[in-house]
């Protein structure tokens, strides 16, 4: 018998989510069926979106129901299969849920990758190497087209996505221009993240830094924030200007809607922006792994984590990333790393 420890929805927030929205329990690991597999967390991410997947009106999915194990990804290794297709040790990332083993249907929709790369941490198939870095790669590369030259903005710069954004906007020989809370992060965006400038939102001169940042213009804004940053940088887009919306953490808890005035501009510079749902480009996640983990061996892009300990950690993780307190990709460890894969945490508090 497999005792699993895990966390269930145990009520709908009101404002920040707390302790109490969530339950912990022990249950027994129930025996796997025919094309099923279990996987042992050994890695859970954590994102924004996690509040909304809480609420009534969960953002493009289903909500979690109450009583039910709280939604979430992670990474983890098989450690028994009765499917022929999931083998045992195989490292795999996918909607493990906040739990210690995750019993997956091997037919079921294709929301459960094998990690193919052994160049990093197990933990980057959640942050940089993941669907995290797969949101970054797909939102500018396919959604914003970047020209060498082109200057980039982008919010969250100091994120799990923003953090991979900036970086590949270099790479392709892009200037870049993060946005992100407070001089440790402003720190962290130009020094290890490779910003070429920083803007503090915190400060209340927002627009005068970023006329000193990039008082041409914009051409692409990569928004993981929403809201009244959103509504600046549609402000500043030079002609066919690009915007790609990831993520509006700022509205999430905002107790009215923003007031996007900017727009007659943007559409006087005939911009083009366009959200997105990274499960929709589910056929570029292989290109996208294999071409970050070759820049990641050529020492062109690095990683970012901030890595709490323990399952009991995973409500405090949560509420980290709305306090605006993590350092790169927000992740909880479960369990033991795998045997054979290279170890080290950036960025760990």
């Amino acid at each position: 018998m497999t005792l699993n420890r895990q966390w269930l929805l145990a009520a709908r927030p009101q404002g920040l989510t707390k302790d109490s929205d969530f339950h912990w329990h022990t249950a027994e690991v129930p025996p796997l069926q025919p094309r099923e597999f279990l996987v042992r967390t050994v890695y859970l991410s954590l994102a924004p979106v996690m509040r909304m997947y809480m609420l009534v009106e969960a953002a493009g999915e289903p909500p979690v129901e109450l009583g039910a194990v709280m939604r979430g990804r992670g990474v983890g290794i098989i450690v028994d299969s009765r499917h022929p297709d999931w083998q045992t040790g195989e490292v795999v990332h996918g909607p493990l849920g906040w739990q210690e083993y995750a019993v997956l249907n091997g037919d079921a929709p294709k929301l459960t990758f094998k990690v193919r790369q052994r160049i990093a941490p197990v933990s980057t198939a959640l942050g940089v190497l993941g669907i995290t870095g797969f949101t970054a790669y797909v939102g500018l590369i396919d959604l914003c087209s970047p020209k060498p030259g082109d200057v980039v903005v982008v919010s969250g710069a100091t994120g799990g996505v923003g953090s991979s954004v900036g970086q590949i906007a270099k790479i392709l020989g892009c200037a870049t221009v993060a946005i992100t809370g407070g001089a440790e992060k402003v720190a962290l965006a130009t020094s290890r993240l490779g910003y070429d400038r920083a803007v503090d939102y915190k400060r209340q001169d927002i627009d005068a830094q970023l006329d000193q940042c990039c008082p041409d213009g914009v051409d692409v804004y990569f928004d993981n924030v929403g809201g009244a940053v959103l509504n600046t940088l549609l402000g500043r887009l030079r002609r066919f200007g690009r915007v790609a919306l990831c993520g509006r953490i700022s509205e999430y808890l905002a107790p009215s809607r923003c007031d996007y005035g900017n727009f007659g501009h943007f559409m006087k510079q005939r911009g083009k922006i366009e959200g997105f749902f990274i499960y929709d480009y589910v056929k570029r996640f292989a290109h996208a792994e294999a071409t970050m983990s070759q820049w990641m061996a050529e020492g062109r892009l690095i990683f970012q984590e901030d890595v709490l300990d323990g399952l009991e950690a995973m409500p405090r993780a949560l509420r980290r990333l709305y306090e605006s307190a993590n350092l790169g990709k927000q992740i909880v460890r479960v369990s033991e790393d795998p045997p054979g894969w290279p170890a080290g945490r950036a960025g760990a508090p």
